[in-house]
């Protein structure tokens, strides 16, 4: 039976970095060019002789950079499951190793001036450990203090996910079906019951992208219980891989939105169309709707879930991700696009 958990309890934060994210890569590149750049103006006398540093120095720190950032990107899995300082050290020690063998490798050329006998194997090899433990460092301050914004978005993608008001009107739906028509009111009900407890359980950084349509699926039921034939839905889920990862409740806030501020305002009423698909690495995830040229929305309250959304991505997937929002006259569109993950980050 799996461990039970309140939604108040602190999550430990995954203090490693996902050597597999792009901002994470790129920070390490700007990172560790920025700490060359700092040791050759201290070691510099002239602007010749700064760009002299530099020149030695890149010889060897790019090829460097580039193969360790390799080894850590086919590394990763190996590195989550490992214990912090334990993963830290392995790290360090495979950078010493790489340091060392394209040193050795590349004989006189990455030589300085300065450089006397076997003692420049040994400064390569403890600067590059310092380097990377300085790194390290970095993205474990940072994990830490990402971690309260985290715990925040986590309790606030429980409070900004379904609203009173549907709640209510979900209610007097049923209601008003439970004399001529008690079995659909029954299924009304279960399907309300399921929607609330998915909502209320321990919010997981990333779950099946399964789940997310059937809660999606149960709660526009609920919805076109109360607004009838005005509310259509159009899914395009054929090129919707299976196995994708995607973190909790981003649909279902999206569809509430569309038939909040799109459908039920407009008298006949419109069809949501929702698009889910894969392109090489990348998921799409897309929630149009007709919107009201001249009507205005009920309120700005829908912000706050959407706000939600795309601070949990920036989360989760920093510059990875993208939010976009399109609007004209008479159509609204959220197009959301993350990585394809199918494993836990």
């Amino acid at each position: 039976m799996p461990e039970s958990r309140s939604i108040n309890q602190i999550i430990t934060p995954t203090l490693l970095p996902n050597f597999r994210n792009l901002g994470t890569v790129l920070r390490a590149i700007l990172l560790v060019n920025a700490i060359a750049l700092f040791v050759a103006l201290t070691q510099a006398d002239t602007f010749s002789d700064l760009l002299q540093q530099l020149l030695y120095g890149s010889a060897l720190l790019q090829p460097v950079l580039l193969t360790s950032l390799l080894l850590l990107y086919a590394l990763a899995p190996l590195f989550a499951k490992l214990p912090y300082w334990q993963a830290t050290a392995v790290i360090v020690v495979l950078i010493a190793l790489v340091t060392f063998g394209l040193d050795v490798m590349g004989g006189e050329l990455f030589a300085s001036l300065s450089d006397v006998g076997s003692f420049r194997y040994i400064r390569h090899v403890l600067e590059s450990a310092i380097v990377i433990l300085l790194l390290l460092s970095y993205f474990r301050w940072r994990a830490l203090a990402l971690s309260p914004a985290r715990q925040a978005a986590r309790l606030q993608a429980l409070q900004a996910r379904i609203r009173p008001h549907f709640l209510f009107n979900s209610i007097n739906a049923v209601l008003a079906i439970v004399r001529a028509d008690p079995k659909r009111a029954e299924t009304a009900l279960e399907d309300m019951s399921d929607l609330f407890r998915m909502a209320m359980s321990e919010p997981h950084e990333l779950v099946e992208l399964s789940k997310e349509i059937a809660l999606a699926r149960q709660y526009l039921a609920l919805e076109q219980l109360r607004l009838g034939e005005r509310l259509q839905v159009q899914w395009n889920t054929d090129k919707m891989p299976p196995d994708a990862l995607i973190p909790p409740l981003v649909l279902q806030p999206l569809l509430e939105n569309a038939v909040y501020h799109g459908i039920e305002p407009l008298t006949d009423g419109g069809v949501i169309e929702v698009r889910i698909y894969r392109e090489d690495k990348e998921l799409h995830l897309q929630v149009g709707n007709p919107v009201s040229p001249t009507g205005k929305p009920h309120d700005a309250g829908h912000k706050m879930a959407l706000s939600n959304i795309r601070e949990r991505l920036s989360l989760l997937f920093d510059v990875e991700a993208d939010y976009q929002v399109e609007r004209d006259a008479g159509y609204y569109s959220v197009h959301i696009l993350i990585p394809y993950v199918t494993e836990t980050l």
